[in-house]
């Protein structure tokens, strides 16, 4: 069956991604959106699109009845999932066939089988492929749980079975918390997948995930499309995805992907699907199928040649795979890296608010969901953008990747691109000396990496430009124009030209620096005087609009710049450099007194209020707990007392920077 319309059941990069594959097979996509995402960058591209419901997801994107009926609307006749939301739910694949439309993924038993993870490993045992020891079946009883996990021996790994992704997923290490461990892990597998039940299993310290990417055409015939390494974790979440597996035997590699397409076998699989497995030494077992498309599908299709999308499509209509094992070969290597709206200085916590700036690289694949000027919401997963690079081997991969994340300006929200960044340069990493846990062990000296120099040189020009190109009148020169501030004071005597204009500048990293402008020769050179004591001698000349020529003693350099939205923007050889440009005085205060407020870090739904009215707290205890883009997180009291005004209850939604109590002091 030819598909003409096609609805996209999701939102963001994979929604805008599946409608340029869907247009370019001549099939015309819709979309559907909730009332948060109203002018989300996938709804104006993809052009048509119906509201489905609030904001919560929900309200919105996980309602099944909602769905079928936009599909119905706009007269569909196939429903793609994307990922996450309704991708993996076999109901919605069961009413989707059941409306007459096609469902681009696997049947509904397939869904099922490997929806739950005791039921995946059943299969996976079926088909001779190895799998990770531990209790057979779910459990959902915590006694139980805590008793059989002890019988085991720490460490041990609980995992929700309905999970996936990454997520669902808690590592138990010490006795002293394991009852909070099997709490919490219950308490998500509920609310997150809607079941209890978890899995047990012996915890692989060392090992490195790999996974591979397959596609049936429901009859049998499978294919791989060789494999990705996701080793590059934090806390179970992929970070940098790379293809093929660097530095693993061929042989061993090969024995995985002829594993992974007889599991496919066994079950007529239809569409994409990932089998993911866990490598340690030259052993592998194991772990999970994803049944749908991955979100570091591009990896694949840079190193095939092949559009995952499109061969998806092919499917979905019937017409067979359209290739055989033989035909696929692996070309380069390519790196893929995920850029987030999160705060690594707050344990990566979701960051939300308006992208004032978002400046991504030329030259290199980007697939986004969100462009300048878009919000960031506390409903949705906060990925920005995913990076994506191919090359001829993996250290010039590495080496683009790099240099691709230093033109990266975001400003707005806080993003891990430092972080990234400092992955991509880390020399272990260009070893492949890692494992899944290796990052969770290294995360202050991940974290305290710079991403790239802030030289000089370059926060001297952002200041000069602001100076001279900040202001609008057609005077440009502040040291002239009686009627602009020129930072001469009145009294003093001497040469006006000897003035100085005094700026602060503080760049994405929250560092803040004086710095004074003073004219050698009036609009093209000036002297820049650092807080430090040096100073620097630079000309400054716009070549045309946006682009700028600054001259540096006998050298030159070229730069992009341009001043909007209240920030600075520098593209320099470098990299990209944001600085926010301020009065010395704003930052003027005096010394706060010691804040007992316990506020909210971000926006989101307040789980459980884990304190009541008058209870004594001690400094560092968990206050509340609250979700935010599908993290829990816990808000603890900064410093020992009583616990009072308790402004909010489990359920309430909060804002960053809310007060949600008050610890007052002890009485002596």
């Amino acid at each position: 069956m030819k598909i003409k319309t096609l609805l996209i059941a999701n939102r963001g990069e994979i929604a805008c991604r599946i409608a340029r594959t869907a247009r370019a097979s001549g099939i015309t996509p819709v979309g559907v959106h909730s009332q948060a995402d109203t002018n989300a960058l996938h709804v104006r591209e993809i052009g048509k699109s119906v509201c489905i419901g609030a904001g919560p997801a929900s309200e919105s994107y996980l309602k099944i009845d909602a769905v079928i009926a936009a599909a119905q609307s706009v007269g569909a006749d196939a429903i793609h999932p994307g990922y996450g939301f309704l991708a993996e739910n076999p109901d919605f694949a069961r009413a989707v066939e059941a409306a007459g439309m096609i469902f681009m993924g696997p049947t509904p038993a397939t869904l099922e089988r490997f929806g739950d993870k005791a039921s995946a490993k059943e299969a996976a045992v079926a088909a001779s492929v190895p799998v990770i020891s531990g209790a057979e079946g779910a459990r959902s009883d915590p006694q139980q749980i805590a008793d059989e996990v002890r019988q085991m021996g720490l460490p041990v790994l609980l995992k929700a079975v309905g999970g996936g992704g990454g997520r669902g997923q808690r590592l138990v290490t010490d006795e002293n918390t394991l009852v909070e461990d099997i709490e919490g892990a219950l308490r998500e597998a509920k609310s997150t997948f809607g079941s209890e039940g978890l899995l047990l299993e012996r915890f692989l310290p060392e090992a490195r995930h790999v996974e591979v990417q397959i596609a049936g055409d429901g009859k049998g015939h499978v294919v791989h499309l060789f494999e990705r390494d996701c080793t590059l974790q934090r806390r179970h979440q992929k970070v940098i995805e790379e293809a093929p597996a660097w530095g693993l035997p061929r042989t061993l590699l090969d024995d995985i992907a002829r594993d992974a397409v007889r599991l496919g076998e066994t079950l007529d699989y239809r569409g994409l699907g990932t089998v993911e497995f866990l490598v340690a030494g030259d052993e592998y077992f194991f772990l999970e199928v994803n049944p749908r498309i991955q979100v570091e599908h591009p990896v694949t299709e840079a190193i095939t040649g092949l559009d995952l999308v499109a061969l998806h499509l092919r499917i979905a209509e019937g017409a067979g795979l359209g290739l055989v094992q033989d035909d696929l070969k692996i070309n380069g290597h390519a790196v893929e890296a995920r850029l987030y709206a999160e705060d690594p200085g707050m344990q990566f916590a979701p960051s939300t608010g308006t992208l004032s700036t978002l400046s991504l690289p030329s030259g290199t694949r980007i697939d986004s969901g969100v462009e300048e000027g878009d919000a960031v919401t506390p409903y949705y997963d906060p990925m920005i953008a995913k990076l994506i690079v191919h090359a001829p081997d993996r250290e010039t991969a590495l080496a683009r990747l790099a240099t691709a994340l230093d033109h990266v300006a975001v400003e707005g929200v806080e993003t891990n691109r430092a972080f990234l960044t400092a992955l991509a340069r880390n020399h272990e990493f260009e070893r492949m000396q890692v494992h899944t846990r290796w990052i969770d062990g290294r995360l202050d000296e991940l974290t305290r990496a710079p991403g790239l120099t802030r030289t000089d040189l370059w926060k001297a020009t952002a200041a000069i430009l602001f100076v001279t190109q900040s202001r609008g009148d057609t005077n440009a020169n502040p040291w002239t124009n009686r009627d602009a501030f020129t930072g001469w004071r009145l009294g003093l005597g001497g040469d006006a030209m000897e003035a100085g204009q005094s700026v602060t500048l503080t760049d994405s990293d929250e560092v803040s620096e004086e710095l004074r402008i003073g004219p050698v020769k009036p609009g093209t050179k000036y002297t820049v005087h650092s807080e430090k004591g040096e100073a620097l001698t630079l000309s400054a000349r716009e070549l045309t609009p946006g682009r700028w020529r600054v001259g540096e003693g006998d050298t030159v350099h070229l730069i992009d710049a341009r001043l909007h939205a209240g920030v600075i923007e520098l593209d320099t050889p470098e990299g990209r450099l944001v600085f926010r440009p301020a009065a010395p005085l704003a930052f003027a205060g005096g010394d706060a007194a010691e804040d007992r407020a316990v506020t909210s870090p971000l926006t989101g739904m307040i789980v459980e209020i884990k304190v009541s009215e008058g209870q004594t707290v001690a400094e560092g205890d968990v206050v509340a707990v609250m979700e935010s883009m599908k993290l829990e997180i816990s808000i603890r009291a900064a410093a020992a007392g009583i616990a009072s005004n308790i402004s909010v209850s489990n359920g309430d939604m909060v804002d960053r920077g809310q007060v949600i109590a008050e610890i007052l002091p002890s009485e002596e």
